[in-house]
């Protein structure tokens, strides 16, 4: 990394984010707006992969959620759902027999 506003206001940068007033994507967003400006950063041709190992680092595998993970959450499986809801009334007739049953004696 040349650009040496950009390594100051990193630090600058991640101490709020390791004290909590600065989300880590703000950060990231604040990176990405000062390369795309400055004219230090636009010559450094390592600069891309360093910022994607500082992203990784600011946001953990465990923590971060990618686009992927994120559809699979939100779209659940039409043929699962439909089992569940079969199962679930013939459960439910299942105990209205026996409820019938109990009636009777």
């Amino acid at each position: 990394m040349e650009c040496e506003q950009l390594i100051r206001l990193m630090k600058e940068w991640y101490l709020q984010v390791k004290q909590e007033s600065m989300a880590p994507a703000r950060m990231m967003r604040f990176v990405d707006q000062h390369v795309k400006t400055c004219r230090v950063c636009a010559k450094d041709l390592f600069l891309p992969e360093e910022i994607e190992k500082i992203r990784e680092f600011v946001f953990p595998e465990s923590k971060s959620i990618t686009p992927i993970q994120a559809d699979n959450e939100d779209s659940e499986d039409p043929d699962e759902q439909q089992e569940d809801d079969e199962f679930s009334s013939e459960n439910e007739d299942e105990l209205d027999e026996e409820d019938e049953d109990e009636d009777e004696i």
